[in-house]
């Protein structure tokens, strides 16, 4: 029971809030469960007025109290996104096992020029062929775990940073980069397995620790090199890199490639790979790393090419990590359909670097609260209607006309009979 206001909130939620309490003070944790759980239980426009509102709050509290805890309330945003980090890492991923994480950007559009940080972005999900739109674009950073209550890999999103245009910020790889050294400092002794698409590969990733490794899609002009040679004991500098290899089409007919089977995309199939270990100094450096040539369609050359700085993880390994990526764009895609994500209307700095990582945050404490208390192993999906061949009863009657209606799209007919779904 929350002070100041008659809300129940079940014990198994509030005992995940509680794990939040330090990041807040006393009257800043009674506003921030108000709001977490008003944006589970608004139906409508999860706006700021619109969570307190869902919360059945709006008569109690000022709406300037929900305001202000966005725009002047004292606690950070990348606190409460590695807090939530950690809470879904100790109760969704098995101790000991790797970290996968997940980073894309997405725009979430909005309007007016006092909006802070809004300009005009790409937005690969714009209609037409000018994939642009106005707006805030923002860095995510997502949990892969594994439910019980689905087969697909899940994208958890924890973190996210703001491109602000003219800035360090600007950078995508760099954010990146950053909320990535921050995962790894807030999870001691966990391996981070970041996976991204060949948009973020940068001379940014020479600073990554040794205990985050990168898995993203390799360029076809990539410069590869051999692994320096071995000290031969001579005065000066050694080698950082060995001689430059040839191009990934001249690579690929020279490759030994292995038939091997991964599971992707919710299927199981088998394709041929093959794997070689070399710099991608412009990239990362000094850093070994494992280049995977993929024959899915073709059967010379190669369909796509992936590399990964975990030179220990094998072809198939590496392979089912990167597809493992596409779940965070269905993460943001129920952040903004489902959950409600960028509905906010905040236009200051400090609301607007605030209002995403927030409502982010209550997706992942859902999903979580979910996984580990509102999923029952023996409650199993409702299997879908059969579909029977049911004889029809009669021609359907157009009752304003008083003739026979043709038959529509939804009615199949089979000689005389319809195909209907079968009644339970």
């Amino acid at each position: 029971m929350l002070v100041d206001a008659t809300l129940p909130v079940p014990a198994s939620l509030m005992t995940l809030l509680a794990g939040l309490a330090p990041l807040f003070t006393a009257p800043s944790f009674r506003t921030f469960c108000g709001l977490a759980c008003g944006f589970l239980a608004q139906p409508g426009k999860r706006t700021v007025c619109g969570m307190l509102a869902g919360a059945g709050l709006a008569r109690c509290w000022s709406h300037d109290r929900a305001h202000r805890f966005f725009s002047r309330a004292r606690w950070s945003p990348d606190e409460l996104g590695l807090a939530v980090a950690k809470l879904v890492a100790a109760l969704l991923v098995p101790a000991g096992n790797p970290v996968v994480v997940a980073i894309d950007d997405t725009l979430f559009r909005r309007r007016g020029k006092k909006v802070w940080a809004a300009s005009w972005f790409h937005d690969g999900a714009a209609p037409g062929p000018a994939k642009t739109g106005y707006g805030n674009n923002w860095v995510i950073t997502a949990v892969v775990v594994r439910l019980p209550a689905i087969s697909r890999p899940v994208a958890i999103p924890v973190l996210a940073k703001l491109v602000i245009k003219d800035t360090c910020s600007a950078s995508r790889l760099w954010l990146a980069r950053r909320m990535a050294q921050m995962l790894a400092e807030a999870l001691p002794g966990r391996v981070i397995h970041v996976v991204a698409d060949s948009a973020y590969a940068g001379g940014q990733l020479k600073k990554l620790p040794r205990r985050v490794t990168w898995t993203t899609r390799l360029r076809k002009d990539a410069a590869l090199y051999e692994l320096p040679p071995e000290r031969t004991g001579r005065r000066g500098r050694p080698r950082e890199k060995g001689d430059r290899l040839p191009s990934l089409a001249k690579l690929s007919a020279t490759a030994v490639f292995e038939q091997v089977t991964v599971t992707r995309y919710g299927k199981i199939t088998s394709i041929q790979a093959a794997g070689v270990t070399c710099l991608w100094h412009s990239v990362f450096g000094t850093r070994p790393v494992t280049v995977v040539l993929i024959r899915d369609r073709t059967k010379t050359g190669y369909d796509l090419a992936l590399v990964a700085t975990d030179i220990a993880a094998s072809p198939a390994q590496i392979i089912e990590r990167y597809a493992a990526r596409w779940s965070v764009e269905v993460a943001i895609e129920d952040s903004k359909q489902i959950f409600g994500a960028g509905q906010a209307r905040n236009r200051t700095a400090r609301a607007v670097e605030r209002a995403i990582p927030f409502q982010l945050a209550c997706q992942a404490i859902t999903v979580t609260w979910y996984a580990t208390a509102g999923h029952h192993p023996a409650r199993r999906r409702r299997p879908p209607r059969p579909c029977s061949l049911v004889p029809r009863q009669g021609p359907a009657i157009d009752r304003r006309h008083g003739r026979q209606a043709p038959p529509g799209p939804h009615r199949r007919k089979i000689s005389g009979i319809s195909l209907r779904p079968a009644n339970p």
